[in-house]
């Protein structure tokens, strides 16, 4: 039996009016019973936007990473401070030092130090550091590492995992949320470093059949040239997608093209969207 879905989108980088808006990613996700905090944006969105929206983050039964950048995972002190008792599930990588090398200057991009120190006081059963798929029921589940099967897609950035750009960072713990849903399967991504088709073939495999209703979160083709934007729209038609709904790292050139390919179909989202299947 299918489990009922909400989703509310609680860090963006656009927000609804009375809401922060923040250069992250953080959603608020009710299946079931259950409650999940999936990224936490930088952190100073986190709090706030929960108290406008109502949402009470004590109640989370889990907390969920889609990877190591900042940007994901900087409000993890404060979430760990309001929920003390949460399961924490990520890649064992997401710890790793990392870094954006442009122009010869690099930025350090991975979790700050704070966050870190949050993870290390998560200790025992309440630390679940997987590199495999994750499946709490037969209908939810996180993806684990990607495969990366298509020539096209990259981790989109220069990443590096040390500064001197040496070492490029494939990105490993990137990983998906996906919920079967009595109308179809929503995937939830943080921000695809995988690839956007990557992560679809990846959630195919692990749910099986079964229309994919929606998909919604950060799509990282701001950066994508148009061969790689002909190429990931002409694969995502053949997912036949019902809704999506980028947000975050999309990019507004590859939401246009997204928009003009699919249509009404397209939804960007924004920190205080609510949606329920």
């Amino acid at each position: 039996m299918s489990v009922p879905l909400k989703i509310t989108i609680l860090v963006d980088d656009k927000a609804a009016e009375g809401l922060v808006a923040e250069h992250g990613l953080a959603f608020w996700i009710e299946f079931g019973r259950a409650k999940l905090l999936f990224d936490t944006g930088q952190g100073p969105a986190l709090e706030a936007n929960a108290r406008t929206l109502g949402i009470d983050l004590s109640t989370a039964d889990m907390v969920a990473l889609s990877h190591g950048h900042y940007d994901h995972t900087g409000g993890l002190p404060l979430a760990f401070e309001r929920i003390p008792d949460a399961r924490l599930h990520c890649h064992p990588a997401v710890i790793k030092p990392r870094y954006s090398i442009r122009d010869g200057v690099a930025k350090a991009v991975g979790m700050p130090e704070t966050a870190r120190k949050a993870v290390d006081q998560v200790t025992g059963l309440r630390r679940a550091f997987e590199n495999r798929p994750v499946l709490w029921s037969k209908d939810v589940g996180l993806t684990g590492p990607i495969p990366r099967k298509t020539a096209f897609e990259t981790t989109g950035g220069p990443f590096s995992l040390d500064q001197q750009g040496t070492q490029p960072d494939p990105i490993e713990d990137d990983q998906a949320l996906w919920v079967r849903t009595p109308e179809g399967i929503v995937v939830v991504t943080g921000c695809c470093h995988s690839g956007l088709i990557n992560t679809l073939s990846c959630v195919r495999e692990l749910a099986g059949d079964g229309p994919i209703l929606a998909i919604v979160g950060g799509f990282h083709l701001l950066n994508a040239d148009a061969d790689r934007l002909e190429k990931t729209i002409k694969l995502l038609r053949e997912f036949r997608p019902g809704q999506l709904i980028p947000t975050h790292c999309t990019g507004d050139g590859a939401v246009a093209a997204l928009g003009a390919a699919f249509g009404v179909m397209v939804a960007p989202g924004k920190a205080g969207d609510r949606f329920q299947w």
